[in-house]
């Protein structure tokens, strides 16, 4: 039964738990910088893969400048069973925090969306003059709603685990070549930086297979969904397809590993990067290519793919990238393969390709693959990232930037800051 008391009592207990994590709450998320604080008649929306630092990141707003904020996260024990009948109860709650805390109108919700209904109290309690901030971790879910019940009123925000200048922070270390390989190693999720159990990433794999995919969507062949998760893991920077998936896995329909596929991307584990292509029709039949949220996770679930490093830079290159933008894009044709088109909007600005260690061997095809690239995209500009060259190739009348990843990595403006 959910009563006032229950809540109040939760909330306390909540925001005592998030203020223990003083060594997280110490380390400025550089990534988090672009993300306002609220303002009036908006809800301030913060999506990103389970424990990726969104409570750490609400904590630092609410024991800093915004300490009197009303903050409950509904993925507790204690509120279990709560329903949109129970929100009555929860504006009584919040009624009450307020008159006891000088009418402090900052309100921080955490995991609302898994509570039916919940877009409609978000939209009354801002009607209210309250400033509202919702976190999540279940992209799509959140976007469906809030386009259906808040249109025009809440502003869009993504987190992800530590980014490679945010682990340096935290291990106190210099932003160097070795620090980057240990990165590649360890990946950016914040608990498992801190206590370095292997166990934290293995069972945060499984909890976001069975909470955000299985459970949330009433999948009843469990089997099926790790199957295909774990296969992503291994293939990472790989093309695939549902029908090559259903086929290779043995796993029903391929309208099913599509259903499946798309569930993975929602719950922010795994992303897919269609071809570039003018035609959006092309982009959604196109094989597409698979990356994980983290490189500390995909060494610690599959058996192999951790151990290939230029993979695993492909896929941090990938993950820095989305930092940036939602637009990223693989392109190829027949003789060759460009790992990343991105931009601000649909039209590629930049190309990169992504080598561990260019070679007399295999200079000639990245560097070749990359031009072609450029060539077909007028204006774009192109990159090579490594893991430690720097360079500046001639080639076909077009100069090749080669980085180590460290140089690209780091902004050292924002990192400044």
């Amino acid at each position: 039964m959910i009563t006032v008391e229950n809540i109040l009592q939760t909330s306390d207990r909540q925001k005592m738990e998030i203020s223990s994590k003083k060594v997280l709450l110490k380390i400025p998320r550089v990534s988090a910088a672009d993300i306002p604080s609220a303002i009036p008649e908006f809800a301030r929306i913060i999506t990103g893969i389970r424990r990726c630092g969104k409570s750490t990141l609400v904590s630092r707003f609410l024991f800093s400048t915004e300490r009197r904020a009303f903050y409950l996260n509904f993925d507790d024990p204690s509120l279990y069973g709560f329903s949109r009948a129970d929100f009555v109860i929860l504006n009584e709650a919040i009624d009450t925090y307020q008159k006891k805390h000088g009418g402090a109108q900052i309100l921080y919700f955490d995991e609302i969306q898994t509570v039916e209904g919940w877009e409609v109290f978000v939209n009354a309690t801002l009607k209210k003059s309250n400033l509202v901030t919702v976190t999540g971790s279940n992209a799509a879910l959140l976007s469906y709603e809030l386009g259906t019940r808040l249109t025009g009123r809440h502003l869009d925000y993504e987190l992800f685990p530590f980014s490679f200048g945010e682990f340096c922070l935290l291990k106190k270390c210099k932003t160097d070549s070795d620090a980057f390989a240990k990165y590649l190693k360890l990946g950016g999720f914040p608990e498992f930086l801190q206590y370095g159990c292997t166990d934290i990433l293995k069972r945060l794999f499984d909890d976001i297979l069975m909470r955000d995919i299985v459970v949330r969507h009433g999948i009843k062949d469990v089997r099926s969904v790790k199957s295909l998760a774990l296969y992503l893991a291994s293939n990472c920077g790989n093309l695939v397809t549902g029908s090559k998936l259903s086929a290779q896995l043995g796993l029903k329909t391929t309208a099913t590993i599509l259903d499946y596929l798309s569930f993975l991307e929602q719950s922010y584990l795994f992303f897919l990067v269609p071809k570039f292509d003018y035609s959006s029709k092309a982009q959604s039949v196109n094989p597409k290519k698979v990356y994980c949220i983290d490189t500390g996770m995909i060494a610690n679930v599959t058996l192999s793919a951790g151990s290939d490093k230029g993979r695993m830079l492909e896929n941090a290159v990938f993950i820095q990238l989305r930092r940036k933008t939602k637009n990223v894009w693989y392109y190829a044709e027949s003789t060759f393969e460009c790992d990343f088109l991105y931009g601000e909007g649909s039209v590629p600005q930049h190309a990169v390709q992504v080598c561990w260690k260019l070679t007399s061997e295999n200079r000639e095809r990245e560097v070749h693959a990359l031009v072609e690239t450029c060539k077909r995209f007028p204006g774009v500009k192109p990159l090579i990232v490594t893991f430690n060259q720097k360079d500046k190739i001639s080639y076909n009348g077009m100069i090749v930037n080669v980085v180590p990843a460290v140089d690209f990595f780091v902004d050292k403006k924002r990192t400044a800051r």
